[in-house]
C-alpha cells in the first residue's frame, strides 16, 4: 500500500477525496467532518431558492429586458418529484410570453436547476464575457429569461414562443460533494417543444475551481457560430476547436 504521505500532494490538484488517511479501521475525525459538511452544501444548494430582485440588478448593466418565469412544477417539492413539470412553462409565463416581440437569433434563459447558488455564483462574470462577443457578432438578443423551478428542456417552448433561433439556458447542475456551484450552459439550435438532449450541446462545470468564465464564454460563443453556420447542433455538431488540421 502506497504511503499516503506520498500521495497527499495530489490533493493539490483536485477537490477529489484522495489520500484521506486513517485512523485504526476508521478514516479521520476530520474528514468524516468535511464529507457531512460538504453533504450539507449540497443538500442546501438543491433547495435554495434565485435571488430575483438580486439577479435582475445584476443583469441590468447589460440593458436587455428581463422575464420572470416559472415551470409548472409549484414548488420545490414538485420539483424534484416531477421532472416533467420543471420541463413546462406555467400557463401564467405562456401568457406572459405571448405578448412579447418575437424573432431574434439568441435567446438567454436562466433556471435555477438543482442549484440556485451555481446561478448566484456564476452567471453575472460569464455573460459579462459572454454577451459582448455576441453583440459584436450581430447577434440579434431576445429578452434574459428568468426561470424559477425550471428544467434544461424548458428553454425550447420559450425560444418556440419568442421565435428565436437558438436557445442557452445556464442552469444550476446537480451538486456533488466537492462542489455545489457548477453551472451548465446548454446551446440548441431550432428550439421547439419535444427536442430531446441529442439536440444539444452542453459545457459543464462553469465554476471558479472548474472551467473558468473567460474559457467558458469563449466556448460557448464558438459552439454558437458553429451551430449557426451549419444550422445544427447537439451529437451532429462537434467541437472541433483547437484540433490540429
Amino acid at each position: 500500500m502506497a504511503d499516503l504521505n506520498t500521495l497527499h500532494f495530489l490533493k493539490g490538484f483536485t477537490n477529489a477525496r484522495i489520500a484521506i488517511g486513517r485512523t485504526g479501521t476508521s478514516i479521520p475525525v476530520t474528514e468524516s467532518l468535511d464529507f457531512k459538511m460538504a453533504h450539507a452544501h449540497a443538500r442546501d444548494a438543491v433547495y435554495s431558492s434565485m435571488d430575483i430582485p438580486g439577479l435582475t440588478a445584476q443583469l441590468a448593466p447589460f440593458n436587455l429586458p428581463v422575464i420572470e418565469l416559472h415551470s409548472m412544477a409549484a414548488d420545490r417539492a414538485h420539483y424534484l418529484q416531477r421532472p416533467d413539470l420543471g420541463r413546462q412553462l406555467s400557463t401564467q409565463s405562456e401568457d406572459l410570453l405571448a405578448g412579447q416581440i418575437t424573432g431574434f437569433d439568441v435567446v438567454i434563459c436562466i433556471a435555477d436547476g438543482l442549484s440556485a447558488l451555481a446561478i448566484h455564483e456564476n452567471i453575472a462574470g460569464l455573460l459579462d464575457l459572454l454577451i459582448p462577443k455576441l453583440v459584436h457578432a450581430n447577434f440579434s438578443l431576445a429578452p434574459i429569461c428568468l426561470i424559477q423551478q425550471g428544467r434544461v428542456a424548458i428553454a425550447d417552448g420559450i425560444a418556440e414562443q419568442l421565435q428565436a433561433k437558438l436557445s442557452i439556458v445556464f442552469i444550476g447542475e446537480r451538486p456533488g460533494l466537492s462542489a455545489a456551484d457548477s453551472l451548465g450552459a446548454y446551446l440548441t439550435y431550432g428550439p421547439k417543444r419535444g427536442l430531446t438532449d441529442d439536440s444539444r450541446n452542453c459545457v459543464s462545470n462553469i465554476r471558479a475551481a472548474g472551467l473558468a468564465h473567460e474559457p467558458a464564454a469563449s466556448k460557448i460563443f464558438y459552439l454558437i457560430q458553429e451551430a449557426f453556420q451549419r444550422k445544427l447542433s447537439g451529437v451532429l455538431l462537434k467541437d472541433n476547436e483547437g484540433l490540429l488540421r
